[in-house]
């Protein structure tokens, strides 16, 4: 089918964008007991809030204040999700005053994750027949 061919065209080049990340990470420095990064990326996505909180910071560096606003989350709560994604490698935190500000790791994770999005938006529903069905 040819539509078929052409959604797993981006969906190729993610996996090679999110291969070489995890490179360039495992380069860097030692993962220890958890070498797989994609487990990782997965926690992070599978979770709403921390969903919201990547997405919300592929527009740029944020305050945690903003970040609760923006996601309709309490604060306290928020801190916890993101000291997750700080902890899983996804996210950064640098300080301003006394203020700190978050963004993403790196410029190729915001793309990759802007490709996932794209890549998701033209998945069809769960529902329908073929949704679920295996690869060909």
């Amino acid at each position: 089918m040819a539509g078929s061919s052409l959604a797993r065209t981006p969906l190729l080049h993610y996996c090679s964008v999110m291969a070489e990340l995890l490179l360039e990470r495992t380069s860097r420095q030692d993962l220890g007991s958890d070498p797989d990064g994609l487990d990782r990326i997965g926690r992070a996505l599978a979770d709403p809030i921390r969903r919201s909180i990547l997405i919300s910071l592929l527009g740029g560096t944020r305050q945690p204040s903003d970040l609760a606003d923006a996601i309709g989350t309490s604060r306290s709560n928020l801190s916890n999700h993101l000291s997750c994604l700080r902890g899983c490698g996804l996210i950064t935190a640098a300080r301003s005053g006394r203020h700190l500000h978050y963004e993403l790791v790196s410029e190729r994770f915001a793309d990759a994750l802007q490709m996932l999005l794209d890549i998701a938006a033209t998945l069809p529903p769960c529902d329908l027949p073929d949704a679920g069905g295996s690869a060909q």
